[in-house]
């Protein structure tokens, strides 16, 4: 811990310590809901439908849980889910066409 100095208050230098802290896992929240998205995005693009329900869920779950602990605002989170949840409908509906033909 830094001595403290003549014009640092107690309260500031842990604020401060506690700031380091919630970067740090606030960066590994938005890092896992990064993945999450690109999985779903990737399985679509790949024409799983199956492997694109399961990834969805699993990244609206990633979402919930950032929003819950205030890492993104509840609103972001719900904004993303409706996007994602739209982009993956799109592309399951333009793979059916495609597994119907075969």
């Amino acid at each position: 811990m830094a001595k403290k100095k003549q014009t640092r208050h107690k309260s500031a230098l842990k604020a401060h310590r506690q700031s380091l802290r919630h970067a740090v896992l606030n960066r590994q929240t938005k890092k896992t809901i990064r993945l999450a998205v690109r999985a779903v995005v990737d399985a679509a693009k790949a024409k799983d439908v199956k492997q694109v329900a399961e990834l969805t869920a699993k990244a609206a779950a990633a979402l919930d849980k950032a929003a819950q602990r205030g890492t993104i605002h509840w609103k972001a989170a719900a904004r993303k889910k409706s996007r994602l949840a739209a982009q993956a409908a799109k592309l399951v509906a333009s793979a059916a066409p495609a597994a119907a033909a075969k």
